[in-house]
């Protein structure tokens, strides 16, 4: 077995001459195994330990007994101990999370704080290959992301360093025979023995079928989790270069050109959905799961040009016609209007600009960021609003009046902007203009007069 584990530290680099490496430690087989293989070799690998242990106060007494277990093991061999009572079962009355997943928040927590007040460089973890292929499966069946499929990591970044398993090469029967070799007597917690928890169940059921068939299976699943591993690694670092020419990112929104995206290999759109919510999300929530994704992909290709998804914690995946925007903001709705002099520049509440000028000669420009007006014929002053329900403009070429509501519609600007997007009416109350949408039909007509006025919309 151990030449076995020297041979994977090797091979992943799991852990760096001089360094302090500190050792998750609950007292079971695994945990206790690891530190004392660690304590044992660690002239060969000239590293400093700390054992870091806590008792989430779940079982009472007996967690309590298992923190005095792990404190008399380390003392006996002079290996510094960092132990710590914390009270899971009011952090799952604040957050409402799983046992489970509240235990871990807690203990990671704990184990980052003792990492830095060591300037340790490595948390090691016992889990093994029996975790590892439980963790396949039950990913697979409950289905994951493509990282998640993939399974224990070896090897990741945590707070200022990194946490590292040496004993997924080896499984549990190798363990407890480690173990017994060198008389370790390791805390048994009786919660693994229930089947209330879809990891016992899978350990209880699945795993004894799987061992029966080949009882290297753990070797096999652990070949299959690296090989994800470095696939994904490469998958993913080609879809964070194509996101570069087809996403937007600010910060709390992300916003994507659907025809670019949805151009892109299948395989990298799944992966830009998930690198988006990690983005956004920076801890992304256990209830986020595969499902999304997909939600998010036929949301994308779906023939309708407008919509809104809701993902947990209050982000919105918003479709606008060829744009989709990931977002925790809330729409900004409320009402402004201005008057609008000549000459003048207002900066309007989107941050785009309205330039006025006067001007003696009739301009030719183009496009609908730019509208010119007789002087002579146009009731000032002018203003600027948010429009109002039931607002309609004469529109240049058209005999009869049509609703902004429409124009807005037809020319495809995106439902979440309609409410701020400027219109400018002149003294009449007349819409002479939507700013970079639609021009009316009170443009100037005749291009020899002296004087005109003209109104520019400057965008960001």
């Amino acid at each position: 077995m151990l030449e076995v584990v020297h041979e994977f530290i090797e091979k992943h680099q799991l852990l760096e001459r001089g360094t302090t490496v500190v050792v998750g430690v609950s007292g079971g087989p695994d945990s206790l195994a690891l530190l004392h293989f660690l304590w044992s070799q660690k002239e060969r690998y000239d590293i400093q330990l700390v054992a870091a242990h806590v008792d989430h106060m779940l079982r009472g007494k007996q967690s309590e007994e298992d923190m005095y277990f792990v404190k008399h093991f380390c003392e006996q061999r002079s290996i510094i101990c960092e132990a710590t009572q914390l009270n899971v079962p009011v952090y799952i009355e604040q957050t409402g999370k799983g046992v489970q997943e509240a235990a871990r928040d807690c203990r990671y927590t704990f184990f980052k704080q003792v990492m830095s007040k060591y300037h340790a460089h490595y948390v090691a973890l016992g889990h093994h290959g029996d975790d590892q292929i439980e963790t396949v499966l039950m990913r697979l069946v409950r289905g994951s992301t493509t990282r998640g499929y993939a399974g224990i990591p070896v090897k990741r970044p945590f707070g200022s360093g990194y946490i590292v398993r040496p004993f997924l090469c080896i499984d549990r029967r190798q363990i407890e025979q480690y173990c017994r070799q060198n008389g370790l007597h390791a805390r048994h917690d009786p919660s693994n023995e229930k089947d209330d928890y879809t990891r016992n169940r899978f350990r209880h059921f699945v795993l004894p079928f799987l061992k029966k068939e080949n009882i290297r299976a753990h070797e096999h699943i652990q070949q299959f989790s690296e090989m994800m591993s470095e696939d994904e690694a490469f998958l993913e670092q080609l879809t964070k270069e194509k996101l570069k020419h087809v996403a937007d990112q600010k910060e709390g929104c992300v916003r994507i050109d659907i025809l670019s995206f949805m151009s892109m290999p299948k395989p990298l759109q799944r992966r830009g959905i998930q690198l988006i919510l990690n983005y956004l999300y920076g801890n992304v929530p256990s209830s986020l799961s595969s499902i999304h994704i997909n939600q998010a992909l036929q949301f994308l290709k779906r023939q309708h040009p407008s919509g809104v998804l809701h993902f947990p914690n209050g982000l919105k995946v918003i479709r606008q016609y060829e744009v989709c925007i990931f977002t925790f903001q809330q729409e900004q709705t409320s009402e402004y209007e201005f008057l609008f002099h000549v000459p003048d520049t207002l900066i309007l509440p989107n941050g785009c600009q309205l330039i006025s000028q006067l001007v003696d000669h009739y301009p030719f420009v183009e496009g609908d960021d730019y509208v010119v007006f007789d002087a002579d014929q146009l009731r000032l002053p002018l203003r600027v609003r948010t429009r109002n329900h039931g607002d309609r403009m004469k529109v240049k070429g058209m005999e009869h009046p049509k609703k902004v509501s429409r124009i807005f519609i037809d020319e495809k600007i995106p439902a979440s902007e309609r409410a701020q997007w400027p219109i400018v009416e002149d003294a009449n109350g007349n819409i002479i203009w939507i700013p970079g949408v639609k021009k009316s039909a009170y443009t100037a007509t005749n291009i020899t007069k002296n004087r005109y006025i003209v109104l520019h919309y400057k965008k960001q």
